[in-house]
């Protein structure tokens, strides 16, 4: 009895997917006569749309801008069509006359705000038909998403819907689709933020997508395409953050054209190239420019509102780990950025479709939170070496263990024992250990306060022996380029330190440098420690160094 029960399930469970399967091949059919072009609209989209006297308004404007070539070609389209209702005639011809103006000032197509705002704000890639189950999102050809039902695209109600060609559907609307800006195209709108703007555009370049494009056949062995679809890149923001991009959320904080001019003429002496450098004041330029903006986006998925009014990390801050394990000050990130004397406030807050632009006409952010920095070189660090003479060996590299006392005391927990050679077989030569180090990274015109910090034998060695436990006795130089490229040489003095300490030596005060080395492959700017210890100084000092690092800290005067 069971057996049979189970036959029978099966004969039933059988008729009912033979059923199913009919009803979806029943439903397919039905789908496809629907939605795929049949000899009756076997048309294009523009043959439609010229057919329609209610979109001649809309016509007239996808002529002008070149776009009646692509809703005739073979790839598909959704066209959101705008009515005569709501697109005029002399609405359409002063659409057609910005076009033109701006083509003829040499802005590129998909730049060209009629195309971007208007045309591509109207029309999707691909067949989006839709039926009583439709709620979708869609992507617009600007980027934009656009939210699909049954009966609206956006905010806008079909006036009719469906309309099936041989390369994409048509639709009517009344009103057109607004268009929504995000931060980089806010940019670019408003007059004034348009220093900004044009500063990140130079770095926009259009590529050539070739999947997405139309292939229309081979000529002399090159692939001519009929609809060659280009995509904005700019390599600029893919360091301060893709405010291009629709599918994230940014916000910005810009400096608006007068603040823009006033930062400009106070960074610009700090990045004084000297005569010498390829493309010298290019570079400079560049770098002032950059100087303001690095630093002034931050992702709403690294700052969630939780932690957003404490401390606002910029897309460019290194992570906590890594600013630890460097060293480093917490650059390019801002405490308490809503409270009085915070970098958000008194500016004037934009909504975008991707987030806030916050105009500023006091811009907050100090130079010390971002590129006016302080230069760190770690003692033992061997490439930034140049040389080393009268030491037994090479640089000694000594790592400071957990167990000591000094642990965490010492940069990086790690400093550079330099040993001097042995002078038995020439008594006529007394040993003066000397190590060379280069610093990237020195800005011209800020006085840097100039410090070596030398680590105590006991950081390596706790039974160290009494000549090492001695202090030293270094001179310092600083050796440098000028203007022209020509090597300048500055005697910093002689320091001692005191034995059984971290000791901090300061070998200058506000010393600054006449040309930049930031962004340069090499530096010309060197610090010179040799031991100062002479042959009848031996039993008061010792010839061997322990160096720590050396820093070079803006002056806060």
């Amino acid at each position: 009895m069971k057996t049979n029960n189970i036959r029978l399930v099966k004969k039933l469970i059988g008729v009912l997917c033979i059923a199913n399967l009919l009803g979806l091949v029943s439903c397919s059919d039905e789908w496809d006569n629907h939605y795929i072009p049949s000899e009756a609209n076997a048309s294009s989209l523009w043959e439609g749309i010229i057919a329609e006297s209610d979109l001649s308004n809309f016509a007239k404007v996808l002529k002008a801008t070149g776009f009646d070539q692509k809703l005739s070609g073979s790839q598909t389209y959704s066209v959101f069509a705008l009515t005569n209702d709501g697109l005029s005639d002399s609405q359409a011809d002063s659409l057609v006359s910005e076009f033109l103006k701006q083509k003829e000032a040499g802005v590129r197509e998909n730049d060209n705000t009629v195309v971007r705002q208007f045309i591509q704000n109207h029309v999707s890639m691909y067949r989006h038909p839709v039926s009583s189950l439709t709620n979708d999102s869609i992507n617009m050809m600007n980027g934009k998403f656009e939210v699909l039902t049954s009966s609206t695209i956006g905010d806008q109600s079909f006036v009719a819907s469906n309309q099936l060609h041989s390369n994409g559907v048509l639709f009517k609307i009344g009103r057109k689709v607004q268009y929504f800006p995000n931060i980089f195209e806010y940019l670019g709108l408003d007059s004034d933020l348009d220093s900004v703007y044009h500063f990140l555009n130079s770095f926009s370049t259009y590529e050539f997508v070739e999947s997405a494009s139309v292939p229309g056949g081979i000529v002399d062995g090159q692939t001519i395409y009929l609809d060659s679809v280009m995509i904005l890149r700019n390599k600029l923001l893919n360091t301060l953050g893709y405010i291009n991009n629709e599918d994230s959320t940014y916000w910005m904080l810009a400096p608006n054209n007068a603040e823009w001019t006033r930062l400009l003429n106070e960074y610009r002496p700090y990045f004084n190239y000297d005569n010498t450098v390829l493309n010298r004041d290019s570079m400079q330029e560049t770098n002032v420019r950059l100087a303001i903006l690095n630093g002034t986006v931050f992702s709403r998925t690294l700052n969630p509102d939780n932690a957003f009014r404490d401390s606002a990390i910029s897309t460019v801050a290194h992570p906590y780990l890594i600013r630890k394990i460097l060293g480093e000050s917490p650059y390019y990130l801002y405490y308490h950025p809503f409270d009085n004397d915070g970098i958000f406030i008194g500016t004037e807050n934009l909504v975008c479709s991707n987030g806030m632009l916050l105009k500023a006409n006091d811009f907050r952010i100090n130079k010390r939170q971002t590129f006016y920095q302080t230069i760190k070189v770690e003692g033992e660090n061997l490439a930034s070496q140049d040389t080393i003479i009268d030491a037994e060996q090479p640089l000694v590299v000594r790592d400071v263990q957990s167990n000591n006392t000094f642990y965490d005391c010492i940069s990086n927990n790690a400093f550079a024992e330099i040993i001097a050679s042995n002078t038995s077989d020439d008594p006529n030569h007394f040993p003066s250990p000397t190590v060379l180090y280069s610093v990237q990274g020195l800005l011209s015109n800020v006085g840097y306060d100039i410090y070596v910090v030398m680590a105590p034998a006991q950081a390596y060695d706790p039974n160290a022996s009494e000549e090492d436990l001695l202090p030293n006795k270094v001179l310092c130089t600083l050796l440098y380029t000028n203007q022209d490229a020509k090597l300048q040489q500055r005697r910093l003095g002689i320091s001692t330190t005191t034995p059984g300490i971290v000791d901090t030596l300061k070998v200058a005060s506000n010393l600054k440098f006449p040309t930049c080395f930031f962004g340069l492959a090499k530096s010309n700017v060197k610090l010179r420690i040799q031991s100062n210890v002479g042959r009848n100084e031996t039993s008061i000092y010792s010839t061997n160094m322990r160096i720590d690092c050396i820093i070079f800290k803006p002056n806060e005067m």
